[in-house]
């Protein structure tokens, strides 16, 4: 493919994809699916690595991440970043109003009414119509350049069109994890065993911290834009700032109203305390703006916050109910997790039953009986939790919780490691939820994507003792699947079909199945990357696994002890005969040039430029070699920050020389050390 050819197909894939985004996130409307989409953009990735003269910075690549930063910037604020005034009550409210009517010496004024989300406020800086940066609100005056991660997030406008776009404008918008992500994003922890994340806001902003852009892109961070800020705006109140960037495609929340009254905004406040709970995010409160631009700069600012804006704070929803019980729940990875059983009580639009106690040392800090009057509470967090105990009610008939010893499945007795807060059910070749629960885990979409399979067929699978442990789905036959309740020919079939495609999965994929604790899929990518076959990273020491990008000691000591059970080897076995992928396919390296031949490697460290697999991708396209250990005959250590002594100490020991990020591209670009 020529040059000029390469333009246009770039060209036509940015604008299908941009089509596709726009329906998506303005329009709510799909009109291929997730692997189309998939598949247009990872044609789009070719191509750009193939002509990376042609990328762009508004390309929807942009959106996948990859960038690695090592340490933020710290960026000032054009426009302080102010925390606005809290109240409580409508006195406080009615008080404000009053500050304003004295301020405005008696003209008309109007209220712009917001909700107030529960997310992460950021900065998002446009010139020529590109976003150059985004910025979190650190202390206010200034935060940090989080721009890579910001890209990632997809109804956030990497280029801005229209009529009338200002050479330079600034954008305010709270970043926030929607409730169904962040619902799933806590399934696939307790899946690893990893404890749930607290709330989705410390979550978001975790994210928008995180070093790797591309694992922010995982996460589906969303944007609700709010603020127009800039000079020569053309605009005379911020309902029109807030209309400007609808019509420019940002995602503005449809949630907004203006008031020509203070009962007015009593009104709307009442509206979204009860519906509040319909929304895709949480929101703790209200924004009440004085409309007028012109208004807003005569009534200033004090020292902290805008005299012109205050948010009103709803109350969080809490409801005190009987605690009945308390029963224990049995994980994939044996993690125990103790429920409430409350008495059914309606709480923000739903009747809850049960709440989750998360574990031992929760319910010794909330001195939990049976019989209590408990607090419970749905703010902040999509499942229920009891916050605390109505002492007042407390009659001397009820009982202290005793935690159970052990496992409510098996009546194996529970182990807790040191550090940890969850007990565990060590008998996971023998407790049934265990086992279910890793072969439901075998079948997901991230891991082996057999559809054709579901919960409940997997229990009927256990029930009649044809499943016992995820290889078996591979020697079920036809007659096998037609003992199942409602299961006939059709049906049965099908199911089969499934199970055979699901060979093809890629190595990656297959290692996420197995279920090694802490692996889950973005580190199960990683570790097929870096030791290419099953058989490796089985004999992998543990000095080997910490060389690996993503593995920390917890991971490693975790496969180490996967790997040392007989019983997991065997299985692997039973894999490996049944046919599925145990190495990674690995493509023919297509030389760049021959400056590094000869020459060998040892990676470890951060870098600042570069991510360690695409060091070992460019080292071997050079002709150099990548060793995993050093030795008296390697060439070079390549040292990044971080790295951990004993490494640099053995390569100082034998004589092998050590450096630099720096020195490894003059040694790339032909030059001598």
């Amino acid at each position: 493919m020529t040059t000029d050819q390469a333009r246009k197909e770039i060209q036509k894939l940015t604008d299908e994809i941009n089509y596709h985004n726009d329906l998506y996130y303005q329009k709510h409307k799909t009109e291929i699916s997730d692997f189309e989409f998939d598949q247009l953009l990872g044609k789009l990735v070719q191509l750009e690595q193939q002509f990376p003269e042609l990328k762009q910075p508004d390309s929807p690549t942009q959106r996948v991440g990859g960038t690695i930063t090592k340490a933020f910037q710290t960026v000032y604020h054009k426009y302080p970043m102010l925390s606005l005034g809290n109240t409580y009550s409508q006195e406080e409210l009615t008080d404000f109003d009053s500050r304003v009517a004295k301020g405005l010496d008696g003209d008309p004024y109007e209220y712009f009414c917001e909700l107030k989300f529960d997310g992460v406020s950021i900065s998002l800086i446009y010139e020529n119509g590109l976003l150059v940066r985004g910025v979190t609100r650190g202390d206010g005056v200034r935060g940090d350049d989080v721009t890579a991660n910001v890209k990632t997030i997809r109804n956030i406008p990497l280029k801005v069109s229209g009529k009338n776009i200002p050479q330079s404008f600034e954008v305010r918008g709270e970043v926030f994890l929607p409730k169904d992500i962040f619902t799933q994003l806590n399934k696939e922890r307790e899946d690893i065993g990893e404890e749930r994340y607290a709330n989705a806001r410390n979550t978001a902003s975790g994210t928008m911290k995180m070093q790797d852009s591309s694992i922010v892109a995982q996460r589906k961070l969303d944007c609700f834009a709010y603020y127009l800020l800039g000079e020569d705006l053309g605009i005379e109140t911020h309902e029109e700032g807030i209309h400007n960037l609808e019509k420019w495609r940002f995602n503005v929340s449809d949630t907004y109203k203006k008031c020509k009254s203070l009962k007015e905004v009593f009104e709307y406040i009442d509206h979204w305390e009860n519906r509040r709970g319909e929304l895709p995010l949480e929101t703790d409160g209200v924004v009440i703006k004085v409309n007028s631009l012109e208004q807003q700069e005569r009534l200033g600012f004090t020292a902290k916050s805008p005299r012109w804006a205050i948010a009103y704070k709803y109350k969080a929803q809490s409801i005190s109910t009987r605690l009945n019980g308390v029963t224990y729940q049995v994980g994939r990875t044996g993690a125990i997790t103790p429920v409430a059983e409350l008495e059914p009580v309606f709480l923000s639009g739903t009747t809850v039953k049960r709440a989750s106690l998360h574990n031992a040392n929760e319910i010794t800090r909330l001195d939990l009986h049976i019989g209590d009057f408990v607090f419970v509470e749905k703010g902040g967090e999509i499942i229920p939790k009891v916050t605390g105990v109505d002492h007042t009610k407390r009659k001397g008939k009820t009982q202290p919780i005793h935690y159970i010893t052990h496992c409510p499945e098996c009546n194996t007795p529970l182990v807790r490691q040191e550090g940890e807060a969850a007990h565990y059910c060590p008998n996971i070749n023998g407790c049934a939820p265990q086992i279910k629960g890793r072969i439901e885990h075998f079948i997901q979409r991230k891991a082996m994507d057999i559809d054709s399979l579901g919960e409940q067929t997997i229990r009927q699978l256990y029930e009649l003792g044809l499943v016992r442990r995820p290889s078996d789905l591979y020697f079920l036959t036809k007659e096998d699947l037609l003992r199942l309740d409602k299961v006939k020919d059709k049906s049965a079939e099908n199911m089969l079909k499934g199970i055979r495609e699901s060979k093809q999965a890629p190595f990656e994929s297959v290692l996420f199945a197995i279920g090694i604790r802490y692996v889950g899929k973005t580190v199960a990518e990683k570790l097929a990357r870096h030791f290419k076959t099953i058989d490796r990273l089985m004999d992998a020491s543990y000095e080997q696994l910490l060389e690996a990008p993503e593995v920390g000691e917890k991971i490693a000591q975790s496969v180490i002890l996967f790997f040392s059970n007989p019983e997991n080897r065997e299985e692997v076995e039973r894999l490996r005969q049944a046919g599925l992928h145990l190495e990674a396919v690995i493509k023919e390296v297509v030389l760049d040039s021959h400056v590094l031949e000869g020459k060998s490697f040892v990676i470890s460290g951060v870098f600042e430029k570069y991510e360690r697999d695409d060091l070992k991708d460019i080292i071997l396209k050079n002709g150099g070699k990548v060793l995993s250990s050093i030795s008296g005959k390697l060439d070079y250590l390549l040292a990044g920050d971080n790295m951990g002594p004993a490494k640099r100490e053995k390569a100082e020991k034998l004589g092998v020389p050590i450096i630099s990020e720096a020195d490894f591209n003059v040694l790339l670009s032909g030059g001598k050390l």
